[in-house]
């Protein structure tokens, strides 16, 4: 019988084969008291249980190809920081002693904990972290109880019995398990769980695999050797589609690799509109190591260095300014002369260090963490940390292009405190002979009220960066982590496209330089509005480039920015654009 479900589309493309099922990644474990004498041994059964791990982690690291994408070392890295986490060990260990919990019961505990905590953040991003405790807690219980773990070991598809491609369907993959994706003969995937910012996800997109999450179900309804389409442009997945389906499906994979291949090509040419209108189109990354996916992405520079990565997953251990400028300047000479932006830390309230508690900032004041301490606040109210950053920013300037972003400003005093952290900064290096060069001094547009105070931002900043996941949050006041109300997060609410229209309009008229970073800029859905608006540079993940050239090669932005005005003017912005562009679409066929 044919089944349909559907989940989130992460990774392009079109997989059909075999379902290859990896048991749930819940480890069943026993949950018995400890006797009082007992607790010692217990703590070291665990002791040796995480040894095991970090030693497997490790090999994995180790072996791990040269080809492979970097994100998975950076994975790996991860989660062998949450497995010496000091503030997690330490709490595995009170369970057994104060509470005397078994070994097992003690992991699931404090596992549920983290969960529920990270449940509780309203980034999205950081919210799917959670996973990463999740996957490190099973292999904790899968060592603990000498059970086998992680994906089959397939290297040739006679391991299953035939010659047909593999698929694989699970609860959810841990980082270390995709390692075997490269060598393997699986051609795509499906999770129950995860999101868009989940790691399988990341993944997912740097290696090019046709994968859906979020499914939920799958791994009950698949049967091992079923076949299965998983349709990563849609987020279908078909279990044992008729003949009729599974040949429209095999027709669809062959265009979708021919497209592919003709998208690649297209990766150095020049983002010019039909008119001559230049459009930049720089990478987001999270790690130097991203810079090189970038670069043979076609990126003409990177638009957004989240510096956050580097402070996090550290067992409360800040990174000092010598560790933040090796990195700062391994990503600036892995651009080869391409500008850099670099953000400063977006960290605090929803997002803790490895050395604050989540409930030390939850305190009884501060019951929304979105509109608590984060971002530049954060920075501010740390000007140690803020100086050291700052500092490693401007050393790593003097080898190539380099661009300051600040997240979240919205205060012409934190706009005051800014440009004096920094001018401190370059006169600290003056004063110890240390080399840097200018740098350009930019804003992040994420609220209301710095959209709507633009002259008095752009008096000061040499150029803005809109980043329209939050603006999008606090425009329409709807909290992303809560379910209930998530289906209002609207990027094509009047309110949205109006503020964002303003910020481009009025930097412009300015002559500063403006882009967005955020989801909106990798989705072609917007790619004629926001050229429309007058935006000239968007950045996006580098998987997302090559669609979104191929849209800019084919506008022409003076007749898309006739037709913006009136749909801003739309209740319904919506469907107003997507009428107007399609009468000329459809002549053009003609």
């Amino acid at each position: 019988m044919s089944i349909q479900m559907f989940g989130l589309p992460v990774s392009r493309g079109v997989a059909i084969g075999r379902a290859v099922l990896v048991d749930s990644s819940r480890v069943d474990v026993a949950h018995y008291f400890v006797e009082p004498e007992r607790t010692g041994a217990e703590i070291d059964r665990l002791r040796h249980a995480r040894n095991t791990v970090a030693e497997e982690l490790g090999t994995l690291k180790r072996d791990l190809p040269a080809e492979a994408p970097t994100e998975l070392a950076a994975l790996l890295d991860v989660h062998l920081m949450l497995l010496h986490d000091p503030m997690i060990t330490e709490a595995l260990r009170q369970w057994i002693e104060v509470r005397h919990y078994n070994a097992e019961w003690a992991v699931t505990a404090q596992t549920e904990v983290l969960v529920r905590q990270f449940d509780e953040m309203d980034d999205a991003y950081l919210r799917e972290r959670k996973a990463d405790i999740e996957q490190v807690a099973e292999r904790l219980l899968r060592a603990l109880s000498r059970e086998g773990g992680g994906l089959p070991q397939v290297t040739q598809p006679g391991d299953f019995g035939g010659e047909d491609p593999l698929v694989l369907v699970a609860n959810d993959i841990a980082p270390a398990d995709m390692l075997q994706f490269k060598g393997s003969v699986f051609t795509g995937f499906v999770t129950d769980v995860g999101g868009r910012t989940s790691h399988t996800a990341i993944v997912a997109r740097s290696m090019d695999i046709p994968a859906v999450v979020g499914a939920r179900e799958a791994s009950r309804l698949v049967r091992q050797d079923d076949w299965l389409i998983i349709d990563g442009d849609t987020g279908a997945v078909l279990i044992n589609p008729s003949p009729i389906v599974l040949e429209e499906y095999r027709f669809r994979q062959r265009q979708s690799e021919l497209e592919r291949a003709r998208l690649h090509r297209l990766r150095h040419t020049p983002a010019v509109t039909l008119d001559g209108a230049p459009v930049e189109l720089l990478a987001n990354i999270e790690m130097p190591g991203d810079a090189p996916a970038a670069l043979e992405a076609g990126a003409v520079g990177v638009g957004l260095f989240r510096t956050e990565f580097l402070f996090m997953n550290r067992g409360g251990a800040l990174p000092d300014e010598d560790e933040q400028f090796e990195a700062y300047r391994a990503a600036v000479e892995a651009m080869k002369g391409l500008p850099v932006t670099i953000r400063t830390v977006d960290i605090g309230a929803d997002k803790p260090l490895d050395r604050m508690s989540l409930t030390e900032l939850r305190h009884e004041h501060a019951l929304n963490p979105a509109l608590g301490l984060r971002a530049i606040r954060w920075s501010l109210a740390e000007p140690a940390m803020f100086r050291q950053q700052l500092r490693a920013i401007l050393r790593a300037s003097a080898y190539g292009k380099v661009r300051v972003l600040v997240p979240m400003v919205a205060h012409r005093r934190e706009v005051q405190a800014i440009v004096e952290a920094l001018e401190r900064a370059k006169q600290h290096l003056r004063e110890a002979a240390v080399p840097f060069n200018d740098v350009e001094l930019g804003a992040m547009v994420e609220v209301p009220a710095a959209a709507m105070v633009m002259p008095m931002l752009l008096q000061h900043f040499d150029f803005v960066s809109l980043g329209t996941n939050d603006l999008i949050q606090y425009t329409l006041a709807i909290d992303r982590a809560d379910e209930s109300v998530a289906h209002l997060y609207d990027p094509w609410h009047p309110a949205v496209l109006k503020l964002i229209a303003d910020v481009i309009s009025a930097a412009n008229a300015a002559g500063k330089h403006v882009s967005v970073c955020g989801e909106m800029a990798g989705d072609t859905a917007f790619t004629e509005l926001l050229i429309g608006m007058g935006l000239r540079s968007l950045s996006m993940h580098p998987s997302q480039m090559a669609a979104v050239k191929q849209r800019v090669l084919r506008i022409d932005s003076q007749r898309v920015g006739r037709l913006v005005p009136s749909v801003l003017q739309s209740p319904d912005p919506a469907s107003a654009w997507q009428q107007a562009i399609a009468v000329p679409a459809r002549s053009a066929l003609n």
